[in-house]
């Protein structure tokens, strides 16, 4: 099975629900693209997706905190497609949460946070790089950020520090390789499983004011749909222009506009 020349294939790892399983959603139905994902786990949504694009979406059970299984699905990718076109970093995860001088919190924890949260994103590009560089459509990585990469949540000590060297990646990575647009994206809070999680942990775990704010966002129906930060990552990872490359820019900030899907 071979990418025709019309289709661009992106990688978009974390795929099975949230913002990845809309990203690869508006990337199959809106931008006409082939798809490559890799999660632990295949959501029934995910599934359904399967069956409805069989020709133009692979799904593999793919650990990014595992090196040689990441490397093994860029692999399967060319073998496949011959060629990759974007990359989509989203695989993350918040825990632990806790004080940073806690000893609940071990030094293990943080390793396995950094495993998936910063380590994965070196080796998956390190993988396709190769690859990315030789895009007939000009290589692009979007990588997942968040404000915590700028912010000062107290007890999200691994979870600001990860995304806050993701940005750093990022930002390195578009003076080492300027022909590959590489570009750090603030989905907003975003209506995902995790804030249902910070949701549920808040009360023990963060402060009073930071956690009202969460919530109050939640309640108030102030959260952004994944469909709406989905789009905008998914059209940068085909469009994003040399102008962006390196930033760090919210999804709806002036740099994002022409990006964005038209409300309905």
């Amino acid at each position: 099975m071979a990418a025709t020349a019309q289709k661009p294939v992106v990688i978009v790892t974390g795929a099975s629900k949230g913002i990845g399983l809309a990203v690869t959603k508006a990337l199959l139905e809106t931008f006409k693209t082939i798809v490559v994902t890799f999660s632990r786990s295949q959501s029934p949504e995910l599934t359904a997706l399967m069956r409805k694009y069989p020709a133009d979406l692979l799904s593999l059970q793919v650990d990014v905190g595992k090196e040689q299984a990441v490397r093994e699905g860029i692999e399967q990718t060319l073998k496949t497609y011959h060629r990759i076109d974007g990359l989509i970093l989203n695989a993350g995860v918040l825990e632990p949460v806790g004080p940073v001088g806690a000893s609940s919190t071990s030094i293990a924890q943080w390793r396995s946070h950094f495993d998936i949260n910063f380590f994965s994103l070196v080796y998956t590009i390190q993988a396709a790089l190769p690859a990315l560089k030789e895009s007939a459509n000009g290589g692009r990585i979007v990588f997942v950020s968040s404000g915590a990469a700028v912010g000062n949540v107290a007890n999200w000590g691994p979870y600001n520090a990860s995304k806050a060297a993701m940005n750093s990646l990022c930002r390195t990575l578009a003076q080492e390789e300027p022909e590959v647009v590489c570009v750090a994206l603030r989905p907003g809070m975003v209506d995902t499983p995790m804030q249902a999680l910070l949701r549920s942990l808040g009360p023990d775990n963060m402060r009073a004011d930071d956690l009202q704010r969460f919530t109050s966002a939640y309640e108030g129906g102030k959260l952004v749909k994944p469909e709406d930060s989905g789009h905008v990552i998914a059209s940068l990872s085909l469009n994003a222009p040399k102008s962006l490359s390196g930033q760090f820019v919210p999804w709806d900030g002036p740099e994002c506009k022409d990006f964005r899907r038209v409300a309905e």
